[in-house]
């Protein structure tokens, strides 16, 4: 029975920033983590990363250098700094820019980075060199691919299946504490100049939204009870609104206390991550 009223006032309610089964991933991949990668990993070591010189103090003198400065930060930050693997530069893409007023649409471009194994079970990372002069794209490109390198060790598929490993492994990226990061770079718009020609382009990277993962780092915030202040001072301010509509959306329910009762049972060793990756063929992060 619908009371009088009762209509009136759901037009006043906020719409959930995601779809209910874009929830229901999320909850399900946070379980599974915790899970496979939980425990006092989890709860005492994983630090919320931030762009910050306390997290990232090294003085660079070349887009190489940095590449390799970030991807050992990554590592450290993520627990796996002692993981044997090894980081590649991609070559560059063609400039899509052939005139002032010509540009080629769709141009071809490689990955902004992939991870594989090699015959000698040998983990390779790699990047595109075009990723070194933005700094929020390099680390969350680099926690993407070591979260890929991490949950190749899980005791169980992802939720969904390894179909779903691409969205699982974003996820990953957050619970291991680049949140910030993932939001960040996940959209941008921005303005490119040349000696003869100007424009605008737009960019996206990983799987999910930046509404996604938002959510996913407002769950990782609430798992590691960090207040909001702690992240929404290092977001675009477009995310900012996001974030704190998340926050308060599962204050109002029991899913943190539903995180928190997942027991953890450790994942394989790393030695057999070279194996399923092999076995789930290569992957790359557009």
């Amino acid at each position: 029975m619908v009371l009088k009223g009762q209509k009136m006032l759901n037009l006043f309610k906020s719409k959930s920033i995601l779809t209910q089964s874009d929830t229901d991933f999320q909850i399900a991949t946070f379980k599974w983590l915790l899970k496979n990668f939980g425990g006092e990993d989890f709860y005492q070591d994983t630090q919320l990363v931030l762009p910050t010189r306390e997290f990232f103090p090294s003085e660079v003198l070349s887009p190489e250098q940095a590449a390799v400065e970030t991807f050992e930060m990554v590592r450290k930050y993520a627990g796996l700094e002692n993981w044997p693997c090894r980081l590649e530069v991609q070559e560059q893409d063609v400039s899509p820019i052939l005139a002032p007023t010509l540009v080629v649409k769709n141009a071809p471009s490689t990955p902004l980075g992939t991870i594989q194994s090699t015959e000698a079970d040998e983990i390779i990372i790699s990047y595109n060199p075009s990723i070194c002069n933005r700094p929020n794209q390099l680390v969350a490109t680099f926690a993407h691919e070591i979260s890929h390198y991490l949950t190749a060790t899980a005791n169980e598929p992802p939720p969904g299946g390894w179909d779903n490993w691409e969205f699982a492994t974003d996820i990953t990226a957050t619970f291991l504490g680049f949140g910030i990061f993932m939001a960040n770079s996940a959209f941008s718009f921005n303005q490119y100049t040349g000696s003869d020609s100007q424009g605008w382009q737009t960019n996206r990277s990983g799987y999910l939204s930046e509404s996604e993962h938002l959510y996913a780092l407002a769950i990782f915030l609430a798992l590691k009870e960090l207040p909001i202040s702690n992240a929404s001072g290092f977001l675009k301010p477009n995310l900012k609104k996001l974030l704190k509509r998340a926050v308060k959306e599962i204050g109002n329910t029991n899913i943190i206390n539903e995180l928190s009762k997942i027991n953890y049972e450790p994942s394989k060793s790393k030695e057999t991550a070279a194996t399923c990756l092999d076995n789930e063929n290569n992957f790359k992060l557009d």
